[in-house]
């Protein structure tokens, strides 16, 4: 019996489980190619929303390595092209993981993007990320600043959301 082997789909899951090595080793979970942000521990999602250095790093490592440009150790090696292209992305996954912590902290019921694999963002960002971010998290009603948030345009809102990120970090570190 002849066993038919899709090189493309096998291709794919080595660069998947090559992009999220680094991840494995210091969270100590599990990641694949259908690894949502609602998968992740609260201990991961918290590590990663500050957007410190290290927490930079794996998510430079994860962008990088799906896109074939290296690790994330070679982030200062990169062409000024490929440094923008990766911050681009690297900015717009911290806004869903945060996004994220005001959704688990009960502020805000849902995020754009949400239901996408971090592995699909990266590797369809620029098909996914305009129409995601013309979208706005929309604010829980059980939020204390509700009434005054839907009283808001569209573009005053996002700012409202925005300027609560400081407030929910302390608060999900605090959890």
């Amino acid at each position: 019996m002849t066993v038919v082997i899709d090189l493309s789909a096998r291709r794919q899951d080595l660069l998947v489980k090559r992009a999220y090595r680094n991840w494995g080793a210091r969270f100590g979970e599990d990641f694949g190619a259908e690894t949502c942000l609602s998968g992740l521990s609260l201990q991961t999602l918290t590590f990663l929303a500050q957007g410190r250095e290290k927490g930079t790093f794996y998510i430079y490592d994860l962008i990088m390595t799906l896109r074939e440009m290296g690790s994330g150790f070679e982030f200062a090696d990169l062409s000024a092209k490929n440094k923008m292209d990766v911050i681009d992305q690297y900015l717009f996954i911290l806004d869903r993981i945060r996004f994220e912590c005001m959704k688990r902290l009960g502020w805000i019921e849902s995020y754009p993007g949400e239901d996408y694999a971090l592995v699909e963002i990266v590797l369809q960002f620029e098909q996914v990320a305009p129409g995601l971010q013309a979208e706005i998290p929309r604010l829980s009603s059980g939020h204390p600043g509700y009434d005054e948030y839907r009283r808001l345009s569209t573009f005053d809102r996002e700012a409202f959301v925005r300027k609560l990120i400081p407030k929910a970090l302390k608060a999900i570190q605090d959890l």
